[in-house]
């Protein structure tokens, strides 16, 4: 079993490496090809553009590094390896999305207040080309979004660029159609305003873990219950569950268990935990009386 899961985690591995090298690689290339645009029709909406798909290369390296890290082995000083970067990566993800998404709306403000006339035809087509390339990379990240929040983190931003892009692109055609300079700007607030909607759950999420919440995929409740109803058990304290990475939980508790065969209550709620709640990292202290209230702890 050990071996499976040790090939389970080198196919996982790749999948990441390959998808991350990808997008990273897909939204490289559009941003020069964006800012030479920009420079090549003198718009400036293309070169705000093309600096704020640079925060998707940005956004997508440190999801790639906290996945490269997370992997590296532990060590006497780093006993959980760098597990926790991937959560870290989510959480710095998750705030580039929120920035992004601040700067554009700060600037369809400011174009509200003072609308300039804007060409609709190279915005149609530069930002069609957004549309497509941050697709393709969302589409990249879609399979591994539920299971790593990680991942996850590098879908909802390049989703929310597709939005983004798609808005530039149904500004332009309505430019076409009216010449009104205040369209470019409302549409991009519309959009914002979509993205903080969606992506706002994610933040939540990825500070929660950062705060070692338990992760919402693991009912505490019902992991107390469990443990207090395996028999011989006569209490549970010092339950502790709490996220080791995006991917992997982990959970320590005592159990109270004067007449019961500690091996066996050790087989028994090891495998429980695993199969019922997807927990794998577990330390179980299995004692005759409460230690902790004879020796006063807190």
């Amino acid at each position: 079993m050990h071996d499976h899961a040790h090939d389970i985690d080198k196919s996982r591995r790749f999948n990441n490496n390959r998808r991350f090298a990808l997008g990273t690689g897909l939204n490289v290339v559009f941003v020069l090809v964006e800012a030479g645009c920009g420079f090549y029709f003198g718009s400036l909406a293309l070169l705000a553009d093309a600096g704020h798909n640079l925060s998707d290369v940005v956004g997508l390296l440190l999801a790639w590094g906290g996945d490269y890290l997370s992997r590296r082995s532990p060590t006497l000083d780093r006993t959980y390896g760098f597990r926790r970067a991937t959560i870290l990566a989510a959480l710095g993800s998750s705030i580039l999305v929120i920035l992004a998404v601040g700067l554009v709306i700060w600037e369809a403000v400011e174009r509200l207040l003072d609308p300039s006339p804007v060409s609709g035809l190279p915005i149609i087509v530069v930002a069609g080309i957004g549309v497509v390339v941050n697709g393709l990379t969302t589409l990249l990240f879609y399979s591994g979004r539920k299971t790593d929040l990680n991942v996850r983190g590098a879908f909802v931003h390049m989703a929310a660029d597709t939005g983004i892009s798609l808005g530039v692109v149904i500004s332009g055609l309505l430019l076409l159609w009216r010449d009104w300079p205040w369209l470019d700007p409302a549409v991009g607030l519309a959009v914002a305003a979509v993205i903080v909607v969606g992506s706002w759950p994610f933040f939540i999420d990825s500070l929660n873990m950062a705060l070692d919440k338990v992760p919402s995929s693991v009912d505490p409740a019902k992991v107390l219950d469990y443990l207090r109803g395996l028999e011989g058990v006569e209490d549970v304290h010092d339950l502790h569950i709490w996220p080791m990475s995006t991917r992997e939980t982990a959970l320590t508790v005592h159990l109270v268990a004067p007449d019961a065969s500690r091996n066996q209550l050790l087989k028994q709620a090891l495998h429980g935990v695993e199969e019922r709640f997807s927990i794998c990292h577990c330390t179980i202290q299995v004692e005759e009386e409460d230690l902790d209230e004879e020796l006063g702890c807190l």
